[in-house]
């Protein structure tokens, strides 16, 4: 009995190398000759990639926090603030619930700069939150003609601001929902906090 467990332990002994040949030729893993088995490293001759761009991303990830921090970079970038990173700073804000500071800078990029359809949009959410219905109902006007009327996320704005102007019992304020418009492609949705 000894010798036959003996047997069997030498023939596993000399299966095993055969098993991991048999895998190693099954499957292609990492090849070492290209990439090598760690992650890549950092192409310090790269450009990197533009911090307003990075906001924005972040702004759509949710990451309203981060997303001040990159536009704060790029101003440090670009040696100031443009309208795209007031506009980028408000809306960050707003998504965080400092309405206070959102107008401001939201106010700040459309002023002191071309006003922009997302802008004003933006701008006249933050108003709504305020309860400044008046004035919000006025900024979405002006975005609304700039957009040529274009854009439904301002013309879905303008209705909901026009109805709660008109008879603000008949829209519930948990009910509000404004849209927050991106330069370029994306659109953000602010919900009202119940």
């Amino acid at each position: 009995m000894a010798k036959t467990t003996m047997i069997t332990g030498i023939r596993a002994f000399l299966a095993l190398p055969l098993a991991f040949a048999l895998t190693a030729c099954g499957q292609k893993g990492i090849d070492a000759s290209q990439t090598g088995p760690f992650a890549p490293g950092i192409d310090r001759r790269a450009d990197g990639v533009d911090g307003i761009e990075v906001g924005h991303r972040l702004i759509a990830a949710g990451e309203f926090e981060l997303a001040i921090k990159a536009f704060n970079r790029a101003a440090l970038d670009q040696g100031g603030l443009d309208a795209e990173i007031l506009s980028g700073l408000g809306t960050a804000n707003l998504g965080l619930g400092r309405l206070n500071q959102a107008e401001k800078l939201l106010r700040r990029a459309t002023t002191e700069y071309d006003p922009v359809p997302s802008d004003l949009n933006n701008l006249g959410v933050a108003l709504m939150e305020q309860g400044e219905t008046a004035e919000a109902v006025q900024i979405f006007r002006r975005a609304f003609a700039l957009d040529d009327g274009e854009s439904t996320l301002i013309r879905d704005n303008l209705r909901l601001a026009l109805a709660k102007s008109e008879n603000p019992a008949t829209v519930e304020p948990n009910e509000s929902q404004y849209k927050l418009v991106r330069r370029g492609s994306s659109d953000f949705l602010i919900r009202t906090a119940s």
